[in-house]
């Protein structure tokens, strides 16, 4: 279970990095085939819908997850966690998310992703 845990925690640190650093590649390799994203506006966008929103460069920086809370439940995960970044104009702001993921085929895969700011 600890090497679960620690997969997951770096799965998670990548997956924020992902988002500010615009990788599509790398969400290419962790996202299931299955993945959705509600996204903050209220919009459900599919897998090849994220993958596109996320090569458009975000306008937030300094974006950190903390208070992360991760509860393993055999081949499925659920990730809660805090954000904080800086708006584009220069404001700090904060936000929460809940990341959904499940083992396939012996690998970790976000399979949903629920954003709020």
């Amino acid at each position: 279970m600890s090497g679960d845990l620690d997969q997951l925690t770096a799965l998670n640190r990548d997956y924020v990095a992902s988002v500010q650093n615009c990788d599509v590649r790398r969400f290419d390799e962790i996202l299931a085939a299955e993945f959705y994203r509600s996204n903050p506006d209220k919009t459900l966008v599919d897998r090849a819908a994220f993958l596109k929103q996320t090569a458009v460069p975000v306008t937030i920086r300094n974006l950190r997850e903390y208070d992360v809370k991760i509860r393993i439940l055999g081949d499925f995960a659920i990730i809660h966690a805090a954000t904080s970044y800086t708006t584009a104009d220069g404001t700090q702001a904060n936000g929460r998310y809940t990341d959904c993921w499940a083992r396939q085929n012996g690998k970790w895969l976000a399979v949903s992703a629920h954003v709020s700011r």
